[in-house]
């Protein structure tokens, strides 16, 4: 499976909210929403059940914009990780000419 060079990347960006407390977080969200840059794509996000992270799905071509979308959260005590990530089915297909025949029985 090809991916066209022009597609954007996925990146998983874990968010760390300091003491567990989201509550600047959600209250920077509600007042100025996501700050997205344009190219900067949201597409999904889970929060840890204890509320010390926030993990989000984000797409673009460019890696500056999640350095810009990340400036504008500064004071909220959130800290970010971004990690490249590659979608399970086009890494199957990148590993499955390495794996052995299937055996049978």
């Amino acid at each position: 499976m090809e991916v066209p060079e022009d597609e954007p990347m996925l990146f998983m960006v874990i968010e760390r909210f300091r003491d567990d407390d989201m509550v600047p977080a959600y209250r920077r969200l509600r007042d100025r929403g996501r700050q997205l840059p344009d190219g900067l794509e949201y597409v999904d996000s889970w929060i840890e059940a204890n509320f010390g992270r926030c993990f989000q799905l984000m797409r673009c071509d460019d890696a500056r914009l999640l350095q810009e979308w990340v400036l504008g959260w500064r004071g909220t005590g959130t800290t970010f990780e971004i990690v490249p990530v590659v979608p399970s089915q086009e890494t199957r297909a990148v590993v499955e000419p390495l794996l052995d025949p299937p055996t049978s029985g």
